[in-house]
């Protein structure tokens, strides 16, 4: 005869559908004494390759006082035979925010940019909180605390995730029933920094990434000063950074390019950060791994795309469809080429999705023991804390968990966590697994039903004749009782079904009917079918086949999107033979003429050359020329404008340089091969520029052209006196202020200059440096400019601090004063016909550039647009048409031209023995619109090649097709997507703002 529980029958008797159920729960064995706890026959991990079989894990007081195989157990021992079972130590999380509330955005507010800082006694900006401690904000949250001990963490290190220098964090242990004395590991546990705004103040400064570099560079040299004893004023923001130089100083990065900057700053400075990364590290894992820098891992892998609308799928970028494809194999990579590294939990939407995303990380090739380091030894040691936290051995806190197996197995279950001796029960692990699928008959009728979820929250689906039958389900103390809805669900009646699941896999018990009437209870479990996810997971068990192709990884290619050169291109020797050879040089134009090209350099010119080791490229019928040259870009930067502040001297677009800006490859597709990147026009003052070269699919720092000149963007006009914004807190306001204002900083930047000549301890300015060149003619203007008066008043200004402007860029009025301008030694850089767009260039005309020429002024044609900078062939033909100018002119002013006002005409801008291979080869006459540039050349690199493009775009298409069948099988499989969002390039011209979330 079957016994049930009184405590069962009582239940059943008034159990609802809709009732909320409750069990006592087993909570195993507990420590509420000081005597020791024995975990025996166990398989102990005490370090990731340190693993004992049918082990002894030995504990008291929170600590672990012994481990192995020949553990002797006091007799004052309360032991847990937990034979068949694994033990590992609990995870640790180093980046988190656990306990600190994220601050709040202050409400209010207008559209009046803040220019000064908020307090007093602290650092002049908002943004550097190095003073701020987490342990001030710390409120154990025990709900969030559950979930990170279910999700097998025991430790987290966490901090206030606000502002650019944030401060200390504090790590905690999660020791549920532990007062602070417990749970606080390390009051300061390391010093946080990254590139964003603090959302507290609404301080203008840094408004870009580049303005955030700065910011820390300038920092670092205040702080250096200040510990010297040379400052006057006491700055508790600087005595904090000072104060916390010698902790664990943890970079919240994002992305590998950030990395890569962040990593900049820090050898600038001998700091070695460790780097919260991006999950994109692999895509540039040569540049990563010469950082030396430890990396904070998030596994935030991103979802498919749910591809089947076939209009929306065409609007995604190859990039994005890589990067789900990519992503999970980043930490194999990262193992592979032996860069430290640990995981967190930031960035999921809970700790519950961890293991099936670090899964995902396994099934690509991470191995388990590097897992289990990442999560364990590696975090330890990077916050020097390997003695206590992480292992197992003597001395450490008795931090563990307790499994049914092997961690990183889909199907083992986390039985309970441990944090200093405390045991949190997260499954009961004497309760047995009943997950499965079954069958089961009842009065003639036919059931199929699946068991799934945790055992603690189990879930049920029935059917009969393929008809869902609402139940639900519990489980506790080997008893399983369900209540099924009847045939006729009108009734709101239910069969209840009890069995106890002790022994086998199957399931007796008895069937009550809403009738009263009884029967026997009998469900086959059928075949082996995994059920251990639970309704939260995001991946259902897939077969052998279908886990092999969504192994598979898109080889990355550089850069690692559309276009990408699975290999670099190498430096050829090229011979080219019979093109019409635009020189620019004094020969002119030479017909039927042939160019060698080695080592990167044009090495012969003439007739019936040759060389036995050269690729000869029939050029018969077609132009050679030098290189387009662009003086005014805004492509391939992340940061244009740093308008914080009405001078941004100390910022440079070299740091902010975008290698993976699909501008670059449409530039050299238009013969472009070297661009100056100007900063914007928000302040009178802007940054410092960079000069590069297109090599498409090299990394940000071997694009500057080497040895470059200095330049430095400044700006008149309508955008530097803010005449479109509501503000009217910035100095200047009038075009007569922005002349004060250069007045006033070049004063300061002369008396800089002169006290830092003296020999008198002064404090470094990065500003200051920079305008100091100005004055010593070691850096280059190029002006932002329209209005005559403006122009006049500038080249006045220089005058009077006895140096010239380089170069007016716009210059829309320039016609009005050449013979000025070519008094003065300036260049200009126009716009073939821009006018228009706004007051101050109702006075353009399209015969500029020719006026400007005649007088003697060496002129260029910009584009200061990135559509256009791929067509500076076009716009430089312009000039033939207004103006009567010559086309080998028209044709230097979009290479020689632009090439003498960057001061690199010794290298680039004409074909000449000795200069850089920087050539294009044209199908036409270079100024026709009919002309397509067929190869163009960087240092002997062909970089665009128009076949090359051709069988590109065909694998361009093949690959997106085969990763949009691979998102097709895998929401067939049941996992998620998520949706297509289109995204528009931001064009960036001289006005473009950074967003705010750099």
């Amino acid at each position: 005869m079957l016994r049930i529980p009184l405590r069962l029958l009582l239940f059943l008797c008034s159990f609802s559908l809709l009732a909320q159920e409750y069990f006592p729960k087993n909570d195993g064995v507990k420590t509420t004494n000081s005597n020791y706890t024995a975990f025996t026959n166990a398989k102990i991990y005490i370090t990731p390759s340190q693993i004992i079989d049918n082990g002894t894990l030995l504990i008291k007081d929170g600590k672990v006082v012994a481990s192995g195989s020949q553990v002797t157990i006091p007799k004052n021992t309360t032991i847990v035979n937990i034979e068949g079972k694994s033990i590992y130590p609990s995870f640790i999380d180093i980046f988190s925010d656990f306990g600190v509330e994220k601050p709040k955005r202050e409400s209010g507010g207008g559209r009046s940019p803040q220019y000064n800082p908020t307090r007093t006694g602290y650092y002049w900006n908002d943004h550097v909180m190095p003073e701020n401690h987490a342990i001030s904000k710390f409120s154990f949250d025990s709900k969030k605390a559950k979930e990170l001990l279910e999700a097998g963490f025991g430790v987290v290190n966490t901090h206030i995730q606000d502002g650019i220098v944030r401060g200390t964090g504090t790590l905690v242990a999660l020791n549920t029933e532990g007062g602070n004395d417990m749970t606080i590991l390390e009051q300061n546990s390391g010093q946080y920094f990254s590139f964003s705004k603090s959302v507290t103040s609404r301080q203008s400064y840094p408004g870009s990434i580049m303005g955030s570099m700065a910011l820390l560079r300038q920092l670092y040299l205040d702080a250096e000063w200040y510990a010297k004893g040379n400052s006057s004023t006491k700055d508790l923001s600087i005595e904090a950074l000072n104060q916390n130089k010698n902790l664990v100083q943890i970079f919240d990065a994002g992305s590998r390019a950030n990395a890569l900057r962040a990593d900049k700053v820090g050898d600038q400075f001998g700091i070695q950060y460790i780097i919260l990364g991006g999950g994109d590290e692999y895509e540039r894992i040569n540049e990563v791994k010469a950082t030396n820098a430890a990396f904070i891992l998030p596994v935030d892998f991103q979802d498919a795309y749910d591809v089947e609308n076939v209009y929306l799928s065409q609007s995604l970028a190859l990039s994005d469809m890589r990067a789900w494809n990519q992503e999970p194999s980043n930490p194999k990579v990262l193992a592979d080429n032996n860069i430290t590294f640990a995981f967190t939990t930031h960035d999921l939407k809970s700790p519950k999705e961890f293991k099936a995303k670090l899964m995902k990380a396994i099934e690509y090739g991470l191995s388990k023991e590097k897992a289990l380091e990442a999560l364990t030894t590696t975090p330890a040691k990077l916050l020097g804390k390997s003695s206590e936290i992480g292992n197992l051995n003597k001395g450490a806190y008795a931090n563990f968990l307790i499994t049914s197996g092997d961690i990183f197995d889909k199907k083992t279950k986390v039985y309970e966590n441990w944090v200093q001796g405390t045991q949190t029960v997260v499954n009961d692990m004497n309760s047995k697994d009943i997950r499965g699928d079954y069958e089961f008959n009842l009065a003639g009728e036919s059931y199929k039903m699946t068991l799934k979820g945790e055992l603690s929250k189990l879930s049920s689906e029935i059917t009969s004749d393929d008809k869902k039958r609402g139940s639900k389900v519990s489980y506790d103390d080997d008893w399983l009782s369900i209540a099924m809805t009847t045939k006729d669900s009108t009734t709101q009646e239910f069969v209840r079904l009890v069995a106890n699941v002790s022994q086998g896999n199957n399931l007796n018990g008895k069937a009550l009917f809403p009738n009263g009437n009884e029967m026997t209870f009998y469900a086959k479990k059928l075949g082996s079918k995994s059920t251990d996810k639970t309704d939260d997971d995001q991946e259902k068990d897939d077969d052998e086949d279908d886990d092999i192709k969504v192994k598979k990884v898109i080889p990355v290619t550089y850069p690692n999107m559309a276009y990408g050169f699975k290999e670099l291109p190498k430096q050829e020797t090229l011979l080219f033979k019979n093109a019409t050879v635009w020189t620019n040089e004094s020969e002119g134009i030479l017909e039927q003429t042939d160019v060698l090209v080695k080592n990167g350099k044009i090495v012969k010119i003439g007739k019936n050359l040759s060389d036995s080791s050269a690729t000869v490229i029939d050029a018969t019928g077609k132009h050679l020329t030098s290189g387009v040259i662009d003086e005014h870009s805004h492509i391939a930067a992340a940061s244009i404008n740093e308008g914080g502040q009405n001078s941004s001297a100390e910022v440079s677009i070299e740091d902010v340089i975008d290698d993976e800006d699909i501008d670059i490859y449409r530039n050299l597709a238009g013969g472009v091969t070297t661009i100056q990147i100007l900063h914007g026009s928000a302040n009178p003052i802007g940054g410092r520029s960079a000069i590069i070269k297109l090599k498409w699919g090299e990394d940000a720092q071997d694009l500057i052209f080497k040895d470059s000149p200095k330049f430095i963007k400044f700006a008149l006009g309508e955008n530097v006196k803010q005449s479109n914004w509501s503000s009217f807190e910035r100095f200047p306001q009038t075009r007569m202020g922005v002349e004060q204002l250069y007045i006033d900083y070049f004063s300061r930047a002369k008396a800089y200059d002169a006290l830092k000549k003296s020999g008198k301890p002064y404090r470094k300015d990065i500003e200051m440096e920079v305008l100091s060149e100005i004055l010593n003619k070691e850096r280059f203007i190029s002006c932002h400019s329209y209005v005559q008066s403006e122009i006049n008043m500038l080249m006045k200004v220089a005058e009077q601090f006895n140096f010239n402007i380089n170069t007016f860029t716009h210059i829309l009025e320039g016609y009005k004063v050449a013979d000025k301008m070519v008094e003065h030694g300036v260049g200009g850089s126009t716009f073939s016909d821009w006018w228009a767009y706004k007051y101050e260039v109702n006075d353009a005309i399209p015969y500029n550039a020719a006026i400007m020429h005649n007088a003697g002024v060496v002129v260029a044609i910009n584009s200061d647009d990135g559509e256009m900078s791929r067509r500076l062939n076009q716009e430089a033909a312009k000039s033939v048409k207004y103006g009567g100018i010559s086309e080998e002119d028209a044709w230097k002013f979009v290479t020689l031209n632009p090439a003498k006002l960057l001061h690199i005409d010794d290298k680039v801008g004409s074909i000449k023995v000795g200069k850089d291979a920087d050539l294009v080869l044209w199908s036409d006459h270079p100024l026709s619109i009919y002309a397509k540039a067929e190869k163009t050349i960087i240092e002997g690199v062909t970089y665009f090649d128009i076949k090359r493009d051709e069988m590109m775009r065909s694998q361009i298409k093949k690959e997106k097709a085969e990763l949009i069948n691979e998102m097709l099988l895998a929401k067939n499989k049941g996992l998620k997507t998520q949706p297509i969002k289109k995204k528009e390039k931001d064009q960036m011209h001289c006005d473009y703002i950074d967003h705010e979330s750099h």
